[in-house]
């Protein structure tokens, strides 16, 4: 049963991870939510210990991010809030354990290590794959260039297509 837990609290974190401003983050409500407190418990205990947060390790998003994010998501899970979400980076959220000293909190801050590392490791795979696939192509001729082709666009990300959005009228 403890396995099934961690598997679940795993997918979980792995799920609460971002990318914003080149970093890997988690927001402060998927910790408060994982940790099993209120964020605003988190951020007054942050706010409390706030020279061991400093900007690399923790960052308010700005109004544009969180409403990106929000429209990534698909739903607004912070409704009305009066506070712009904290952002805590791999530093930040290992800071954490030394913050919120419940044996929960020691817990979730490892299996959210665990969950960074894993990240960063299937990153390093996908660079070590795009490179093999390069190498390969500049070592034979032509032949297999369709080949290349196709696996190229299997490893590269989709580009995201948007519709535009708003009344369009049919004249030009």
């Amino acid at each position: 049963m403890k396995n099934k837990i961690a598997i679940v609290a795993s997918e979980m974190i792995e799920r609460s991870i971002f990318v914003i401003r080149g970093h890997k983050v988690m927001l402060d409500a998927d910790l408060a939510k994982l940790y099993g407190v209120e964020t605003k418990a988190l951020n007054r205990a942050v706010k409390r210990n706030i020279e061991r947060f400093p900007g690399d390790f923790l960052f308010r998003l700005t109004t544009a991010e969180t409403d990106n994010l929000r429209s990534q998501i698909g739903t607004s899970s912070w409704g009305g809030k009066r506070y712009l979400p904290h952002a805590f980076t791999e530093q930040g959220v290992a800071m954490l354990s030394g913050v919120l000293k419940s044996k929960r909190a020691v817990n979730v801050n490892i299996e959210i290590m665990r969950a960074f590392v894993k990240m960063r490791k299937m990153l390093i795979s996908h660079d070590e794959l795009a490179q093999k696939v390069t190498d390969m192509e500049k070592r034979y001729d032509g032949n297999f260039r369709m080949v290349f082709n196709a696996i190229k666009q299997l490893i590269e990300p989709p580009a995201i297509k948007r519709n535009p959005i708003g009344f369009r009228s049919d004249k030009k």
